[in-house]
C-alpha cells in the first residue's frame, strides 16, 4: 500500500463475493512496516429482504390484498393497495416465490436472497375467472298467508311504502312478549294500558277521533274478523300470542289501506293478525 508522505492513518476495506465488505483503520507511521488484519464482526448479516409490487398483467393496475410467500417459509405478506409487499429478515438462499390472489392464476417463480441486500421484483398476475357452484337461498312460504293475500300486500305495501308487514320469522327474531309491544315499537304507535298493565289498546297517535286530539284507536282483525273495535276487553293481546302469529300487516293511515281492510271505521289505521 502506498500514502502520500503527510498521511498519518489509511482505511482499509476487504470485499466479499456476495458485494459485502469489511474495514479498518490503520495508523500510518514513516519509514515503518504495519501487518493488518480484517477480521469479520460478531454476528454477520446473514439475511436479506425482498419487496416488490403486484400489478395486473393486462391492465397494469395494482392487484390489492394479494398473498405473497416463500414456498417451505413462514415470511408471508398481503399486498396494500398500491400492490406492494415486503418480506424482511429472509435468510440467504433461493426460494420460490408463491404470488396468489382470487380471480388470477397462481404465480410461482423462484428468487434469490443475497447477504444484506434488497432484491426487487416486478410481478403481473394473469387474470384467471375462477369457475364457482351458483348459490341458490330458498324460502318457504305459509300456504294460509299465500291464498289470503299476505305476501302480495306485502309486495306492493313495502315498495310504494304503504305499510309495515312481519312474517313468523320477523316475529320470532324480536321475541316479544306481548304483540302489541312490538306493534308499539313503530313510529306513530303507542300502547293505553290499564293499572295493571296486562290489557293495552293500540293508539295511532297520528291520527285523531272526535274529541281525541291525542290519537285514536287502531281496528284490529284477527284473520280478517274485527276484534270489537280495539275496546280494552277485546284487545289483540287476550286473543293471540306472538308464537302463534304466521304474518303482521300495520297501516298507519287510511290512504294506505288494502280494498279488504278498509271501511268506516278503520279511519285510525289498522292491525291486521293472521295465525298459523
Amino acid at each position: 500500500m502506498c500514502a502520500p508522505p503527510d498521511a498519518r492513518q489509511a482505511t482499509v476495506w476487504a470485499e466479499f463475493g456476495d458485494m459485502s465488505s469489511e474495514e479498518a483503520v490503520v495508523a500510518i507511521v514513516a519509514g515503518t512496516l504495519r501487518e493488518v488484519e480484517l477480521r469479520l464482526r460478531s454476528g454477520p448479516v446473514s439475511t436479506g429482504r425482498l419487496i416488490g409490487q403486484v400489478r395486473d398483467a393486462r391492465t397494469k393496475r395494482p392487484v390489492n390484498a394479494a398473498a405473497v410467500s416463500l414456498v417451505g417459509r413462514t415470511e408471508m405478506g398481503v399486498t396494500n393497495r398500491q400492490g406492494g409487499f415486503v418480506l424482511s429478515g429472509v435468510p440467504v438462499g433461493v426460494y420460490e416465490l408463491s404470488v396468489r390472489h382470487l380471480g388470477y392464476a397462481p404465480l410461482s417463480h423462484p428468487v434469490r436472497v443475497t447477504r444484506g441486500i434488497t432484491t426487487e421484483i416486478e410481478v403481473g398476475l394473469v387474470p384467471d375467472p375462477v369457475e364457482m357452484e351458483p348459490l341458490v337461498a330458498t324460502t318457504t312460504r305459509s300456504r294460509r298467508l299465500e291464498v289470503k293475500g299476505f305476501y302480495e300486500r306485502k309486495y306492493w305495501g313495502e315498495l310504494v311504502s304503504g305499510g309495515t308487514f312481519f312474517t313468523s320469522a320477523d316475529i320470532e327474531r324480536r321475541s316479544p312478549v306481548l304483540i302489541s309491544h312490538m306493534i308499539a315499537d313503530l313510529s306513530g304507535i303507542r300502547l293505553e294500558c290499564g293499572v295493571r298493565r296486562d290489557s293495552c289498546t293500540i293508539i295511532n297517535t297520528r291520527g285523531t277521533s272526535g274529541f281525541s286530539p291525542g290519537g285514536c284507536r287502531m281496528r284490529i282483525y284477527l284473520d280478517g274478523v274485527p276484534l270489537g273495535g280495539g275496546g280494552r276487553g277485546n284487545t289483540v293481546d287476550n286473543f293471540v300470542r306472538p308464537v302463534e302469529i304466521a304474518g303482521l300487516e300495520v297501516y298507519r293511515g287510511p290512504a294506505s289501506l288494502p280494498a279488504e281492510l278498509s271501511g268506516s271505521d278503520s279511519g285510525c289505521g289498522v292491525v291486521a293478525i293472521w295465525t298459523k
